[in-house]
């Protein structure tokens, strides 16, 4: 096998400076599209964005090109996020805070991977918490495994309940204040 002549190259792009403060929503970018909708599952999403689903996260699309994005989220108490699979391998940094994910507690400088297609879901500790999510794809799907209306009401009550308390809370690092 032989190089392309140097002309047929892409042309190097050095580098590609981001920054936070300038970063979309995930929302904005429209990076994520949420896969496999039935009645159920859009009636339960709209009843957790009625009962403040939107005001216990953060996520910003911090870089992406093709084959790669970089997020930022910032997940406050306790918030309940749903069990879910995305079709892209992910390599999850925390960067303050601390989450529960299975029996075990991880923050600062712990991480963790996923092949695409494995289901999880982590809980956020007293502070929340704030992780880097490294994904192998610019775009990507998210897959609720809760599928079922009392499955989303039981998630809705407790962002019921957090709601208040996110109002006041703070991210656990200054990267976002």
């Amino acid at each position: 096998m032989t190089d392309a002549p140097a002309a047929e190259k892409p042309a190097a792009t050095g580098y590609q400076i981001f920054r936070t403060s300038e970063s979309l929503s995930l929302d904005e970018t429209a990076h994520m599209e949420v896969a496999d909708i039935t009645p159920d599952l859009e009636a339960g999403i709209g009843a957790a964005l009625e009962a403040g689903f939107a005001e216990g996260n953060v996520v910003k699309t911090l870089f992406s090109q093709p084959g790669f994005s970089l997020t930022h989220a910032w997940f406050k108490s306790g918030f309940p996020l749903p069990l879910h699979t995305h079709n892209s391998d992910c390599l999850y940094y925390i960067v303050a805070g601390s989450l529960q994910l299975g029996t075990d507690t991880l923050g600062p400088g712990d991480g963790f991977f996923l092949d695409a297609g494995k289901a999880y879901r982590y809980t956020p500790g007293p502070d929340g918490v704030e992780v880097l999510e490294f994904r192998t794809q610019e775009d990507f799907d998210i897959k609720f495994l809760a599928k079922t209306l009392p499955a989303w009401q039981k998630i809705s009550g407790v962002i019921s309940e957090r709601r208040s308390v996110w109002a006041d809370e703070q991210p656990p690092s200054s990267v976002l204040s």
